[in-house]
């Protein structure tokens, strides 16, 4: 178990080297995360974008292309495509987001063509460093699903135990946040989460302890959890959130962010390979650790 997102860099270089391929590359902070990533010996790597425009920002932050493959293309969806067609030609291992529309990049992941698409529901998984927080936290689904019935949650679940087991966290705690944390008819999140803790505890969710409806306080503050008398396994030690919809989880990443100044890393997994997506504004030191967490769990 890890607790800290640089612990990620030395997962990824205990593995083998895998090949990465970044869609629409001509990025400032995606450029000095690719070629770090390099330098690390975590990764290989395939530029796929305007190669005049990469060239510039690399000669401009001095940094070393060398042993790097730019494929030239400056049409963004064609230059998807292509970064896409890496992987199902077996030439890369993962694929990246740069300088492009999350969507245009899934469109041509999910193309049929491609052959990426797998069986399971697809999911954006956050994990975020809080300074205030005693270990890493995770956050789904703030960034594919927009209102998950609860089918989906518990792929969205099964998708971010996936990822925890992956470094090193056996048996994560799972909150479903609500507004509230007892469970009210009027409030589907509430009955989601109640349906999500009987299922775990029946044995339909494995590898994991689910327990809610949590209020964020609750789920977080052990204090906030014994003020109010609530006795869970979770309840002031959860290792993954689960939001209700995809606002709440923008909402409460972009805060974990901005606010608490939290260094992140996210995926989108579910797909036949990783699909490593943060903001476009998110860091460079953001987009290392999450190359460094597509690799690990590759």
């Amino acid at each position: 178990m890890i607790n800290k997102l640089e612990e990620l860099i030395e997962i990824a270089k205990s593995k083998d080297i895998k090949t990465l391929s970044v869609a629409v590359a001509q990025d400032r902070e995606v450029l000095v995360a690719v070629t770090e990533a390099v330098r690390l010996g975590i990764i290989k790597a395939i530029l796929v974008g305007d190669k005049e425009k990469i060239e510039r920002i690399a000669k401009d932050e001095q940094l070393d292309l060398r042993n790097i493959d730019i494929l030239n293309e400056k049409d963004n969806t064609k230059a998807a495509a292509k970064a896409v067609e890496q992987v199902s030609l077996g030439k890369a291992d993962f694929i990246m987001k740069g300088m492009l529309n999350t969507s245009e990049l899934l469109k041509a992941v999910l193309n049929k063509e491609a052959g990426l698409r797998g069986n399971s529901l697809l999911s954006h998984v956050m994990i975020y460093e809080v300074p205030t927080y005693s270990k890493l936290i995770f956050l789904t689904d703030g960034g594919m699903v927009p209102y998950p019935e609860i089918n989906d949650k518990v792929g969205i679940v099964k998708n971010a135990v996936m990822v925890a087991h992956s470094i090193g966290i056996d048996n994560p705690k799972v909150a479903p946040i609500c507004a509230v944390e007892v469970v009210n008819p009027s409030m589907q999140a509430t009955i989601d989460a109640s349906i999500l803790s009987q299922m775990n505890k029946r044995g339909q969710i494995k590898g994991c302890i689910i327990d809610g409806p949590l209020a964020l306080d609750n789920a977080i503050s052990k204090e906030a959890a014994e003020h109010k008398g609530i006795i869970s396994d979770v309840a002031g030690d959860a290792d993954i959130l689960l939001v209700p919809n995809i606002e709440s989880g923008n909402f409460l990443g972009k805060s974990l962010t901005y606010f608490a100044k939290a260094e992140s890393a996210g995926v989108i997994v579910g797909a036949k390979c990783p699909v490593v997506l943060v903001s476009r504004a998110d860091s460079s030191k953001s987009k290392l650790y999450s190359i460094a967490l597509g690799a690990v769990i590759n």
